[in-house]
């Protein structure tokens, strides 16, 4: 009988990958394993999810510049879900990233909002609104997934998504 691998440290609950029925997965093959990590619906969630999200892809060799990139950009989602919309049933926010030939796909799941999101207009004087901008500029692509119980954001980092939306 599988052993459930679920952790919880510091408020963050890691999740085992699970393969879907189109891809298998095995423990040996640890650089592409997707990694999912539930975080608590608070500002605290961006400095734990990008401790955790910077050690994973320097633990799979993943280019210096495309961690950095990673970094930044699951910061300003996580702080755009935590401004703009509401956190999932369990009060969470759902971050989830896999490695595939060098290249980062980020997915950060909350409970949605009123608004779609999308860039705000270039603004000098501005004291907000420059993050989905940095997302776009940082990305290789990125989206949007509206879903049942909420919307999900992604991007690809360090070249083009595996995935058609």
């Amino acid at each position: 009988m599988a052993q459930r691998a679920d952790t919880v440290r510091a408020g963050v609950t890691t999740l085992p990958a699970r393969p879907t029925p189109m891809t298998t997965a095995s423990p040996s093959d640890t650089g592409e394993r997707p990694r999912t990590i539930r975080v608590p619906w608070a500002p605290s969630a961006v400095a734990k999810t990008r401790r955790v999200l910077v050690a994973d892809l320097d633990a799979r060799g993943v280019a210096t510049e495309t961690v950095g990139e990673a970094e930044i950009v699951v910061s300003e989602l996580i702080a755009n879900a935590l401004r703009h919309a509401r956190p999932l049933a369990d009060g969470m926010i759902r971050v989830h990233w896999k490695v595939k030939a060098g290249v980062v796909e980020v997915e950060v799941s909350d409970g949605g909002g009123v608004s779609t999101p999308r860039p705000a207009p270039q603004s000098l004087w501005a004291s907000s609104g420059r993050g989905l901008r940095i997302v776009r500029s940082l990305a290789h692509e990125w989206g949007v997934t509206e879903e049942r119980n909420g919307r999900t954001v992604w991007p690809a980092l360090g070249g083009p998504s595996r995935r058609r939306s």
